[in-house]
């Protein structure tokens, strides 16, 4: 009679989008600290590998990428929101774990054609995902 120990439990192989949808729950729980592959590969169950295509092949990205977007996503909303007389840029990046204000602010720019500041000050919201 065969033992536990000596029998293997099949995983169950996520899809693509699967994976995914466990990033973003992690990132929506952790977006202000910083999170490395080797986390999410823990939180999604699945290797680098697998964590990087379907990276790829959902976002068209890689990880990092993907989890800086999504970060940017979360301040931008932040600044539509906040008061310019209450908020800061600064406070409201380091928020979500930007730190490196000079790369955020180019990195921002590049993605939405303005500067932060000027988001803050525009107080019109967006429908970015």
């Amino acid at each position: 009679m065969p033992t536990l120990t000596n029998a293997r439990v099949p995983r169950r192989r996520l899809t693509r989008l699967q994976i995914i949808d466990r990033i973003d729950t992690f990132l929506r729980d952790h977006v202000d600290q910083p999170i490395h592959v080797a986390e999410l590969c823990n939180v999604t169950g699945v290797s680098e590998r697998s964590l990087r295509n379907a990276c790829y092949a959902v976002c068209g990205t890689s990880p990092k990428r993907y989890l800086t977007r999504r970060r940017m996503e979360a301040v931008r909303r932040a600044l539509e929101a906040a008061s310019p007389a209450e908020a800061t840029v600064t406070r409201i990046a380091t928020d979500f774990g930007f730190f490196e204000l000079g790369r955020f602010a180019a990195t921002y720019n590049a993605i939405y054609g303005e500067r932060p500041s000027e988001t803050l000050r525009s107080g019109v919201p967006s429908f970015d995902a």
